[in-house]
């Protein structure tokens, strides 16, 4: 139940397409948690010569202990192996292999790989969309990346070879990023025991990352070579706020109440999402309310105050501090959608109008956020722009890979609206997207 509280959207970035229904993972969305993973990340992506802009980390609602990338534009961590990481160069690690797979090409050998095996392989709208940003159009934006299980195996499972290279890579991004590089062989060590267990009792990254004793010795051996580098400051605050955060949300309230007890601000940031979830929502407004004081220019600790006051009913409250979130940080795309859901649950004419404009901006600044898409769905729907709404609904199921039904509100949508328009070439690309074989 507690998910609710949670901003999960399911996405499908790989389905399994066989008798049953195509399988979606679902992913834990959440601007300051996002945030802080960028600013993990950036020193790492900057060493790599990777475009930190066009590389978003991203969380997976999964409690196993896994990492991986599915393209050029996308790191993907298990919430699993977050919380169980202790340092923030622990996590840099992570995200410098999985960065190092980009830059060695490792990704696209295997996609071209599974192109002349001839595998049914199309991508997803993750992939699909960043392509359109990047100006590749006919790329559409309805693709779900749909697999058989061996296309899984080829994409995500990585050789020794490629192994082997990525930690050479990773451990030069870490050493010019001035990161610990002894950090990745304590990560290595979380997983090694895996290798020896059997398929079924493996983690997902024991089957899909190979190791051995030797890739760890071999990272000691260049750790003793490297300049010794001190733990940041910054990182590691951005990576306990991380870690509070996300088990905040995913461990026992009584769990986080008996352990947040400090005066920090990840302590107290705790202790208001704990006291939310227990039902105590006037103590967690108190609660956060008190660390508002303290932070008056963060515009994630108002987004936390907004999603509380929205989620106990007080909308107007609730739309006030969503306007203050989005004041301190006008382009965050889960921001505004979260200051146009409160617009919406208001529910006046005037409220909705500027709740469409608001959530068209969200949409145009992340189109892969199925929470905006169903929102503006509705936002549209009350205006009147039944042809739009409907898109919204067709788009909102192709990102969650239901092609079915994806082409059904599409057809629809292609019916209401202006034949040419960027509307309608929109619900196109959906329907060419399905007969796509």
């Amino acid at each position: 139940m507690f998910k609710t509280y949670l901003k999960v959207i399911f996405v499908a970035v790989f389905c399994a397409f066989n008798a049953s229904a195509a399988q979606s993972i679902s992913l834990l969305r959440d601007p300051d948690i996002e945030h802080g993973l960028q600013q993990l990340a950036e020193p790492i992506l900057r060493a790599a010569n990777l475009n930190s802009d066009g590389i978003k980390v991203w969380i997976v609602d999964d409690m196993g202990l896994n990492a991986f990338v599915i393209d050029h534009t996308h790191i993907f961590l298990h919430a699993g192996l977050v919380l169980q990481l202790k340092s923030a160069a622990q996590l840099q690690s992570v995200i410098a292999h999985e960065a190092a797979h980009i830059s060695n090409g490792h990704i696209s050998r295997r996609l071209a790989n599974a192109r002349r095996a001839k595998m049914a392989t199309s991508f997803g709208v993750l992939v699909a969309a960043a392509a359109v940003a990047a100006g590749q159009t006919d790329a559409g934006v309805g693709l779900a990346l749909g697999a058989t299980g061996s296309v899984n195996r080829t994409l995500l499972a990585h050789t020794r070879i490629e192994e082997s290279a990525a930690d050479q890579t990773a451990l030069r991004f870490m050493n010019a990023a001035k990161i610990d590089p002894t950090a990745m062989a304590e990560v290595f060590e979380l997983f090694i025991g895996q290798s020896n267990l059997s398929e079924e009792y493996q983690d997902p990254y024991a089957r899909s990352h190979p190791l051995n004793r030797d890739r760890i010795r071999t990272i000691n051996a260049y750790a003793a070579t490297a300049s010794p580098h001190l733990p940041d400051a910054k990182q590691a605050y951005w990576f306990s706020r991380i870690q509070g955060k996300l088990s905040g949300f995913l461990r026992a309230p009584q769990w986080t109440l008996r352990r947040a007890t400090g005066r920090s601000d990840v302590d107290v940031m705790r202790r208001a999402i704990a006291e939310h979830r227990s039902g105590r929502s006037s103590a967690a407004q108190k609660t956060m309310a008190q660390l508002i004081a303290t932070h008056p220019n963060d515009a994630f600790y108002r987004e936390l105050q907004a999603q509380i006051l929205l989620e106990s009913r007080e909308f107007s409250a609730a739309t006030q501090a969503y306007a203050s979130a989005a004041n301190l940080a006008p382009n965050n795309a889960l921001i505004l959608g979260g200051y146009g859901r409160s617009l919406l649950a208001q529910n006046t004419k005037s409220s909705n109008a500027q709740a469409l404009t608001i959530l068209q901006k969200a949409r145009n600044l992340d189109s892969r956020d199925a929470r905006i898409l169903r929102d503006i769905g509705t936002a549209y729907a009350r205006s009147g722009q039944q042809g739009q709404a409907v898109l919204a609904i067709a788009e909102r199921y192709a990102l969650q890979g239901n092609m079915k039904n994806a082409a059904i509100q599409a057809k629809r949508a292609e019916d209401l609206l202006p034949r040419g328009s960027a509307a309608w070439q929109r619900a196109q690309d959906i329907l060419d997207a399905v007969k796509t074989p």
